[in-house]
């Protein structure tokens, strides 16, 4: 053998195993030097290690570790468990959830194909809809404006339509902004002395 020991061949001598191929590593070892050096030092470290006291960490270790450990989990699997823990258990249960599921699914298809044949209908109650709700946020709006700033505030809050609402939403969004700052400010303050 030409070449030194490599430290799976120390590896093997040192756990004294036998078979053919251990042969020419200790006949190589009684011929060189410096894996012989090599092989004593590396006797030396295990005997040293078996030495050493014998440590076992205490009995919450693991999951003290495993608290701190956090997992990637994967959106797909995330969502897979999601959808198994809502499974019922029993076997009665799951086919009651698949029929279900199945009556669910074919009375949202048959509506989805209703409105897509008639969506003149749909847009039309949509519309309708949608006034309707505008209408309504439109009164309620006015009516805090009006029972907070006056009737000629609600006046000129009506007139204004869409962007009226987005000037009251901007200084509400404001003055929270400000409350919220002033409020931190004086928590701070208060908390210094």
């Amino acid at each position: 053998m030409e070449r030194h020991l490599l430290p799976e061949e120390i590896d093997q001598l040192l756990d004294g195993e036998v078979g053919f191929e251990t042969a020419p590593l200790k006949a190589h070892v009684r011929s060189c030097d410096r894996c012989r050096g090599e092989l004593e030092s590396a006797r030396v470290l295990v005997r040293e290690l078996g030495h050493l006291p014998h440590l076992a960490p205490s009995p919450g270790f693991a999951d003290r570790v495993m608290a701190r450990v956090q997992l990637f989990v994967p959106w797909q699997v995330a969502l897979s468990d999601s959808a198994k823990a809502l499974l019922p258990r029993s076997r009665g249960w799951r086919i009651a959830a698949g029929v279900g599921f199945a009556a669910a699914s074919t009375l949202i298809t048959v509506a989805l194909a209703w409105a897509f044949v008639r969506f003149d209908a749909v847009m039309f109650v949509a519309e309708m809809i949608w006034d309707r709700l505008r209408t309504g946020a439109m009164g309620a709006l006015s009516g805090a404006v009006a029972s907070l700033l006056g009737d000629g505030a609600a006046e000129a809050f009506r007139a204004s339509g869409a962007i009226g609402v987005g000037v009251l939403f901007a200084l509400l969004a404001v003055t929270g902004l400000l409350a919220a700052v002033t409020f931190r400010a004086v928590a701070a303050r208060s908390r210094a002395r």
